[in-house]
């Protein structure tokens, strides 16, 4: 079943700078976000209408409004980078997208699984299409970081609105569709030296017994969370399985999942796979407590990007693992090369401490970050080395001044931390100086809580890094069970013999 996506004024009167009703940089920083969105759901069929304000010019609505995207006019656009997606164009009026429209006739004959809505302005058009389609009893999705509106106060309570008076289901589009790697098991999985030596043991006497019986394990959650690992997990039994006598269900890589689902059924001959219970538990087990940790920060940032800085705080060797995970989980990006890598994506990172400490001075060491680094590279500075926050911020800024695409806030906690006062600060003195454009990217010991305290009050943060709040995560335990011996049902004590139904796996092998 398709979904429907309403696209919510994204018209030129209100992204284009110059218009009256201009919803300003913030709003215009959700338009690749809405692409990725519609390529991903144009490519499983879902239907796209964009819901267009279409005023006449004597319209009530301009006793409080001044008047805009009157019809016929540029203004009544839907913007450039959008206009080039297929879709239904559905003229209103009024604030919602039902009222005197044919929306609701046309999403009856689709009957669309649910509704994703994104747009502007959250707090009036995009929230009453909300209200209006809950009403109606429609699943409805909101993507916060495809939502935008010019009064950011007014943007958070309609997100809370909406997921808890409404019941509309808040999510991320992040960076879209991961491009999924693919893995090489290494050879001491494959050797079985990362195995628990009973496993060894078990495949040994089962050898000298003659015993290999066609045998079916299921593998299922500790707790909810997000299933990641799954495309490790396969390719490991592409190499052990036999082709010709091998049946693998499984979730697929980043989805939900529920305490005790099962997210793996293996039916092969046991000895294929019997010494690989470790590694495909403890697969799971770390690269989803990575994940649903990411997913938390991510939900909690209400549509700002959050980046995974957390190397530092694995062993190498699982780095990129980790920061593969974090992306799974939703992040927009990671600081580590061979994360990036898995990914398909550029790393993510300013300049340390250590630059500007040798250099000296943060603005000259801005200078030659941007002197030596390729263009392609955001001139992005780091301001909490030698002096004020506030005043490095203005220092980096008039040098650069439009080449400045963001500071980084990472006061030490011996100065107590980045505070929402502080991002307030900075975010007026870069406008007073006139650097609006300017971003403000915060960073150093940034959890979920201080997330939550800098969306409650209302710091105007651009984006986080989030490092040992991900990496700390505590991994969820997965469970390796036998369900079937050549076809007959049987279990241990407690548990209960045969397959577990799941309609939610999917064949994979």
């Amino acid at each position: 079943m398709v979904n429907a996506v309403l696209v919510v004024d994204m018209l030129r009167g209100f992204l284009e700078e110059g218009y009256p009703l201009f919803c300003g940089d913030r709003a215009r920083r959700i338009i690749p976000n809405i692409q990725r969105l519609l390529e991903q759901e144009l490519t499983q069929g879902s239907k796209v209408f964009f819901i267009c304000d279409h005023h006449t010019p004597d319209d009530p609505e301009f006793k409080m409004f001044p008047p805009h995207c009157i019809a016929g006019t540029i203004e009544a656009e839907v913007i450039p980078e959008l206009a080039k997606y297929p879709g239904e164009v559905i003229p209103k009026q009024r604030y919602s997208a039902f009222f005197g429209t044919t929306l609701e006739e046309k999403l009856n004959k689709l009957k669309p699984e649910k509704l994703i809505v994104c747009g502007v302005c959250t707090n009036i058009c995009v929230l009453h299409t909300v209200a209006n389609a809950r009403n109606r009893d429609w699943e409805v999705e909101v993507p916060a970081d495809c939502v935008a509106s010019f009064d950011e106060a007014a943007h958070r309570f309609a997100l809370e609105h909406m997921e808890k008076t409404l019941g509309a289901k808040l999510t991320s589009v992040g960076r879209g569709q991961v491009k999924l790697p693919k893995f090489e098991p290494s050879e001491a999985v494959l050797s079985g030296e990362t195995a628990d030596i009973y496993f060894l043991r078990t495949v040994d006497i089962l050898r000298h017994e003659a015993l290999n019986p066609v045998a079916t394990m299921e593998v299922f959650a500790s707790r909810a969370g997000v299933l990641c690992g799954m495309e490790e997990v396969k390719a490991l039994l592409s190499q052990v399985l036999p082709e010709g006598n091998r049946e693998v269900w499984a979730l697929a890589e980043g989805e939900t999942m529920e305490k005790k689902e099962v997210v793996l059924r293996i039916t092969a001959p046991y000895q294929s796979y019997g010494l690989y219970e470790t590694a495909i538990g403890g697969i799971l087990a770390h690269c989803s407590g990575w994940a649903t940790a990411a997913r938390e920060c991510v939900e909690a940032a209400r549509g700002i990007p959050v980046i995974s800085f957390g190397a530092r705080h694995v062993h190498p060797s699982v780095a990129g693992i980790m920061d593969y995970s974090a992306i799974i989980g939703g992040c927009a990006g990671c600081s580590s090369v061979a994360g990036a890598k898995l990914t398909g994506i550029e790393p993510s990172g300013t300049m340390p401490h250590a630059l500007i400490i040798i250099i000296g001075d943060t603005v000259k060491a801005t200078l030659a970050f941007d002197k030596h680094m390729p263009p392609e590279v955001s001139r992005v500075s780091l301001v909490a080395t030698f002096k004020d926050e506030a005043e490095e911020s203005l220092r980096v800024a008039q040098a650069l001044g439009k080449k400045l695409s963001s500071v980084r806030l990472d006061t030490p906690g011996e100065r107590g931390k980045v505070t929402p006062d502080l991002v307030k600060e900075v975010r007026a003195r870069l406008d007073l100086a006139g650097f609006k454009h300017v971003k403000i990217f915060v960073s150093g010991g940034v959890n979920l809580e201080r997330i939550k305290q800098f969306i409650d009050e209302g710091a105007p943060v651009d984006g986080f890094g989030v490092g040992s709040y991900i990496t700390g995560a505590k991994p969820i335990d997965f469970t390796a069970d036998l369900h079937e011996i050549e076809g007959k049902p049987i279990a241990k004590r407690g548990r209960i013999p045969g397959i577990t139904p799941n309609p939610r796996l999917k064949r994979v092998m």
